[in-house]
């Protein structure tokens, strides 16, 4: 994957920002930005449950992933920046843990409202971004790398090496963390079985 953004660069005509990696490779950082900066503000912005903070967030993990460039020395390197994102993500967790300030009906939470479907009526719609927002309210609930492990991987569709590789941990824990987190998540949606579709709730 790292070899689609090396030499010769194509930036659509702006200018392009090369960077170096340890092994002495030139990348286009311009170009690596525009492919994995979605997936890096997603992760984030599940990892805060903090869509607003997951902004800054996910642009200071690319100005550190530009400096620590030269420490990349080839491989994945979407594990390499989405381990950047996650690591700046559980750095703000820790900070609001030690000094707590936002209140959980900050209007700084949120969550991505899902646009309606064309033949989608205004209850179906509502039913529909309140299954989200459970979602979403479930995944905040899991410890961080429980969540991140299942943000990797039901989420951005890592594999489970993938995921191995971008949090830092063997394969086995990894996997342990996916299925408590999916555990934890299906019991918090189950509690809430009114949303879920009738295949889910336990009444069946």
């Amino acid at each position: 994957m790292a070899e689609n953004f090396k030499e010769p660069f194509s930036c659509r005509g702006h200018p392009t920002l090369v960077v170096q990696s340890g092994s002495g490779e030139r990348y286009c950082f311009n170009c690596i930005v525009e492919a994995f900066q979605r997936q890096m503000y997603n992760l984030v912005a599940r990892m805060l449950d903090d869509w607003a903070a997951a902004e800054d967030v996910t642009q200071e993990a690319l100005i550190s992933a530009y400096r620590a460039f030269p420490r990349f020395r080839g491989g994945n390197l979407r594990s390499w920046l989405m381990r950047i994102a996650g690591n700046a993500a559980r750095d703000l967790l820790r900070a609001r843990k030690a000094r707590p300030s936002l209140s959980l009906d900050s209007p700084e939470r949120g969550y991505l409202e899902p646009p309606a479907a064309p033949a989608e009526g205004p209850e179906e719609h509502a039913l529909r971004s309140e299954l989200r927002q459970a979602i979403e309210e479930g995944l905040a609930a899991l410890p961080p790398e429980q969540r991140m492990a299942v943000v990797l991987v039901d989420v951005q569709g890592f594999s489970y090496e993938e995921a191995s590789q971008t949090m830092g941990a063997s394969l086995g824990t990894v996997k342990s963390r996916i299925s408590r987190g999916r555990a934890a998540l299906r019991d918090s949606l189950r509690a809430r079985g009114e949303l879920l579709p009738s295949i889910f709730r336990q009444d069946r």
